[in-house]
């Protein structure tokens, strides 16, 4: 007979079915319903629809505190940075979390259902060892009567054959007792054989399902092992994957508690850029008054001399009558020439890329956004467009340089004055460069070379930050920019 084999080395942490419970475990691991396999994945699914949304939602945020700390200093910029990209990677570890947890869980149940049937395994098997012990008894007993006929026959003669046995009878009586016994006996021997080759093949067949049955035991050994194995894996990943999440949330709190830390440094530098922004605008506003006063003088000049060329020819047609000649005629003004059109074309952008970055990209957009700090709106007041450090900044149009200068909170800033569109005083600055390449009272033509992108000022990497001033006051760029 086959040898005993071991128990599985499964987890012994839950508690033991019983055989009942054994067999309900079993079943119902075997036989799922078709509509149960279809919501499991269905939950999956949502679970990693879920997942998506809070890791886009995750980049968002991130995105929008990146571009947030554009207007700030390096160490609150570095704060914010460490704060995007902890909050970033906080809805990854979670799910990566619950994945760990849920492949723990089915290798654990997996185990359990193994052990369960390694269980009913060595049950059935004990039954058929009983069954084979039982057959084999009764072998020994059928053996043991076929050998007592066969003493018996031995004693009525070795060599006398039944016949003999009958003919040797005295009388009728004595022949039929000997006919019925000699027919008993050979029923009996008759029964006894048909029963032997019944136990024998009772017994192989006992013999193969035993050897089966401690084949699948093996197997179900090999796989409950290996569900171990993988609970313990899965059980370790889970335990790495909350140490990861407990570590992103105590960083999480360190951080907002630096920033916390830095509430004044962020106001100190806000109110500082407010001024600055009200000192450029006022330049812009003087630097307007200045060319509307000049227009306004220029006009008057004109209207001026209009009104002494009328004198002048009024007076020559009365002295051309006094002395009775043909008053001459009028001198008509002098043309205006018509302005260019602009070197974009009528219907195209305003400005062209003020970057070396082809296609232009749009970093972070004109309007209100939350300041990562302080908590409250501010206006970003310009767009950011992509450059890398040290490449190279163009005019958008042509322009008369304002000035190119160092401004708090802008860095190296150009202002460049483009005259007036529409009717529109039109102006445009440069910002965060490294270095400028042009001066005050030059002028620059669409696509001239003016500077170099950097990261100076309240920037938190290099970028350009670009402002557009319609009448002294900030618009959105891109429209001008054809975005």
């Amino acid at each position: 007979m086959p040898a005993p084999t071991e128990a599985p080395s499964v987890d012994r942490r839950r508690p033991p079915h019983t055989r009942r419970g054994v067999a309900v475990l079993v079943t119902a691991a075997l036989l799922l319903p078709l509509h149960a396999a279809t919501g499991a994945a269905d939950d999956l699914d949502d679970r990693r629809r879920s997942a998506q949304e809070q890791a886009d939602g995750a980049r968002q945020r991130t995105d929008d505190l990146r571009a947030s700390a554009e207007g700030l200093s390096a160490d609150l910029a570095q704060a914010v940075a460490e704060l995007a990209e902890t909050e970033a990677r906080l809805p990854a570890a979670q799910e990566q979390l619950r994945e760990a947890q849920a492949t723990l869980d089915g290798a654990e149940r997996r185990a359990e259902i193994l052990a369960a049937r390694v269980v009913d395994a060595r049950e059935q098997q004990s039954a058929l060892r009983d069954g084979l012990a039982r057959t084999t008894a009764r072998d020994g007993e059928v053996r043991a009567a076929i050998g007592q006929l066969a003493r018996q026959a031995q004693r009525g003669g070795a060599g006398a054959s039944g016949l003999a046995v009958v003919l040797d009878a005295e009388d009728l009586d004595e022949f039929s007792s000997r006919m019925q016994a000699l027919e008993t006996a050979q029923r009996s021997q008759d029964r006894l054989l048909e029963e032997l080759t019944t136990l024998a093949a009772a017994t192989r067949h006992h013999e193969a399902r035993l050897a089966a049955v401690g084949d699948r035991i093996g197997e179900l050994r090999a796989e409950a092992d290996a569900e171990v194995v993988r609970a313990d894996l899965a059980r370790a990943d889970a335990a790495a994957r909350e140490a990861e999440i407990t570590r992103l949330l105590a960083e999480q709190e360190a951080t907002r508690r630096r920033l916390g830390d830095m509430t004044a440094q962020a106001e100190a530098e806000a109110a500082a850029a407010d001024r600055e922004r009200a000192a450029i605008e006022a330049e812009l506003a003087g630097i307007i008054a200045e060319q509307q006063r000049v227009a306004a003088e220029q006009e008057r000049i004109r209207v001026e001399q209009e009104r002494v060329r009328a004198e002048q020819e009024r007076a020559r047609a009365e002295e051309a009558a006094k002395a009775g000649q043909q008053p001459p005629q009028p001198q008509a003004p002098p043309a205006a020439q018509p302005a260019p059109p602009p070197a974009s074309g009528a219907s195209g952008p305003v400005f062209t890329n003020p970057t070396s970055i082809t296609p232009m990209y749009v970093t972070s957009s004109y309007g209100m956004r939350l300041h990562p700090i302080l908590g409250y709106t501010r206006l970003h007041a310009g767009i950011d467009l992509r450059t890398y450090c040290g490449t190279p900044l163009y005019a958008p149009r042509d322009a008369v340089v304002r000035w190119s200068q160092w401004r708090n909170g802008f860095g190296n800033q150009v202002m460049l004055d483009h005259g007036s569109v529409d009717g529109q005083s039109l102006m445009s600055s440069l910002n965060h460069l490294t270095r400028s390449t042009v001066a005050a009272g030059q002028r620059v033509r669409r696509g001239d070379l003016v500077g170099y992108s950097g990261n100076t000022g309240l920037s938190g990497a290099c970028h350009l930050h670009f402002e557009v001033y319609r009448n002294g006051s900030t618009v959105n760029p891109a429209p001008l920019l054809g975005r």
